[in-house]
């Protein structure tokens, strides 16, 4: 195990720990529990992009790492939507978090199954979700800060961005299965 915590195994360790540290500022009665908020969520995407730099530019990519890193991943961003939509308690919060989690699991399943089946490839990362996932970020980003910024409601702008990603999610889904049905009919 000492060999598989590398420094992007240990980034990716700390994101899932940041993970109740952002609970703990997005509930506190403090002004300025938003920016610290959005600064922890900015904080754990910086080492998700670091971990999967580090690792590939210094050759310390491991099957651990590379199960670890899409799992914290996910964790995040699923907890994130569940505080915002309890926060939120809405049906306009709650329909894009519920598509994006769901698309998350259901997509998490697929690519388990593939690999099963010897055609993991067939449902590796595409642009459409990388392009769903900037949007999720973003989204994410704006709706933990909650407040105005220069006039402008980031609250709104999350909210779109929100609905922009769900839609992204929808479309990167199903490429996906797709994809994966048109293996399994051959």
């Amino acid at each position: 195990m000492i060999k598989k915590l590398n420094i992007p195994t240990i980034l990716t360790l700390l994101r899932v720990a940041l993970i109740p540290v952002l609970a703990v500022f997005f509930y506190l009665p403090w002004e300025y529990a938003n920016v610290a908020t959005t600064f922890i969520f900015f904080i754990a995407g910086v080492t998700d992009w670091l971990d999967g730099y580090l690792a590939r530019r210094m050759g310390m990519e491991t099957k651990f790492g590379a199960f670890l890193d899409p799992v914290a991943d996910k964790i995040m961003v699923a907890f994130i939507l569940v505080l915002l939509v309890e926060a939120e308690a809405s049906i306009w919060m709650t329909i894009p978090a519920a598509i994006i989690i769901g698309r998350e699991i259901t997509i998490s399943s697929l690519r388990e199954w593939m690999a099963e089946v010897g055609q993991r490839a067939t449902v590796k990362v595409s642009q459409i979700g990388k392009w769903k996932t900037s949007a999720q970020m973003l989204a994410i980003a704006c709706l933990l800060y909650r407040e105005d910024f220069f006039g402008f409601s980031m609250q709104l702008l999350g909210l779109v961005m929100l609905y922009i990603a769900a839609v992204l999610t929808i479309w990167s889904m199903m490429s996906y299965l797709r994809a994966a049905f048109k293996t399994m009919a051959d």
